[in-house]
């Protein structure tokens, strides 16, 4: 399959995500949380058979389309525990939702890795995570409902307006390098999801039932949250690939990397993860002692020191290993924090939406860090061989470390009943 293709393949979930995560958390809080939580599943497993049986590329877009909804799932979650369990129950909920998330990527990924290294078939391989699509619908049916639910009707020219724009902004993103940074179409797209998004708010404001209240979240109680949430984006999924490029790279050529294989790359990936679980898991006994104010400053702190370390690690790959397990903690306590920050410092019945938002922000921050990730990486090489400089990847972990230190500082202020 051309790059391309396999380009589209990502990017059309990632479109479909974009749209899914504020609709799902409005509907969710007019409608009950579990409902909605159904219709995601029934989605995601429709697309998963789609995609495990798709005779053709057209085909398998339609199947990733469905998959989007898989974004909208935690704040559904994330509703349904604020509105059934008391505030100290919903924190741990929350911080064993996140690590339950973590874990089942990481399982899910061992688990595909090991079918289709026994069969050696990809349709059989996807086949198996649709069984699982279809154990997960199979299991809502066993979740109580919410109680509370939110007044007005759906803003559905709220929604399409947001949609788009999202849309627009991402789309253009993740044609940066094909198009060109500097390109007409590349800034017309930015140009349409600037306007886009000006529309939107405009609408928001006069509309009594908005899809997302803006004043609320660009109050000064929840804003550092939503910006910590683009940074947590940006840092977890902006340099996944430019550290992969990192530890496959041979230092004998280029004179830096580890020369790893692709066994040695998994684990270094397994990292990190393992550590975000741990940290999503400790965040709600941590921040009943020290509060939720100071574990967001130690999450981003983690961050920085990490990433920096990664810059000044690079030829040592115990301290590499070990700066990598910091990022990964931070991002774990981050993980497990800023959601309850976030839906405690909104409405009863905004839960769902108010965790879309921030949902929607951090995979915003990810893709948009993942974008000048490989811009940074292509612009940066070698002459005559192509191949990124050292000082491309040690500036750009500076520049992550540098962002997640000022991140820390903002995201620390909450409002005072959390404190």
């Amino acid at each position: 399959m051309p790059s391309d293709y396999l380009h589209w393949v990502q990017a059309i979930q990632y479109l479909a995500a974009a749209v899914s995560v504020p609709v799902f958390g409005r509907l969710g809080d007019l409608y009950g949380h579990r409902r909605m939580l159904r219709v995601a599943l029934l989605l995601i497993t429709v697309g998963s058979v789609i995609v495990a049986i798709a005779p053709n590329f057209t085909v398998l877009l339609v199947g990733r389309a469905l998959l989007g909804p898989l974004a909208a799932l935690l704040p559904l979650e994330i509703g349904l525990v604020r509105d059934r369990l008391t505030p100290e129950q919903s924190r741990r909920a929350i911080g064993m939702l996140v690590g339950a998330i973590t874990l089942g990527s990481l399982v899910g990924a061992l688990l595909a890795g090991v079918v289709q290294g026994q069969v050696g078939d990809v349709r059989v391989t996807l086949g198996v995570l649709a069984a699982v699509a279809v154990l997960c619908l199979t299991l809502s049916f066993f979740i109580p409902e919410s109680r509370t639910r939110a007044r007005g009707g759906m803003d559905w020219i709220g929604g399409a307006l947001l949609g788009s724009s999202l849309a627009a902004l991402l789309g253009s993103v993740s044609q940066g390098n094909t198009w060109g940074w500097t390109s007409p179409m590349f800034v017309a797209g930015l140009v349409l999801a600037a306007v886009l998004f000006v529309v939107w708010v405009r609408v928001e404001l006069r509309s009594e039932h908005p899809l997302v209240d803006v004043r609320a979240v660009s109050s000064a109680a929840v804003a550092p949250q939503y910006v910590a949430g683009a940074t947590l984006g940006l840092v977890m999924f902006g340099g996944q690939s430019a550290i992969v490029l990192y530890v496959a790279s041979s230092p004998d050529s280029v004179g830096y990397g580890f020369g790893f294989d692709v066994m040695a790359i998994s684990l270094t990936l397994m990292v990190p993860t393992v550590m975000a679980l741990l940290g999503a898991v400790a965040t709600a006994p941590v921040a009943t002692r020290f509060g939720y104010r100071r574990i967001v400053f130690l999450a981003f702190a983690l961050m920085a020191a990490g990433t920096l370390g990664l810059a000044l690690s690079w030829a040592l790959i115990g301290p590499f290993l070990i700066s990598f397990a910091l990022v990964g903690l931070g991002c774990g306590l981050a993980l497990g924090a800023l959601p309850t920050l976030v839906v405690e410092a909104s409405a009863d019945d905004r839960a769902g939406s108010a965790s879309a938002v921030y949902n929607n922000l951090k995979t915003l921050g990810g893709s948009i860090g993942g974008a000048v990730s490989a811009g940074v990486i292509g612009y940066f090489v070698m002459p005559g061989t192509g191949e990124p400089t050292l000082s491309a990847f040690q500036g750009l972990w500076v520049s992550v470390a540098l962002l997640s230190l000022a991140t820390a500082v903002l995201a620390g202020r909450t409002p005072k009943a959390l404190r």
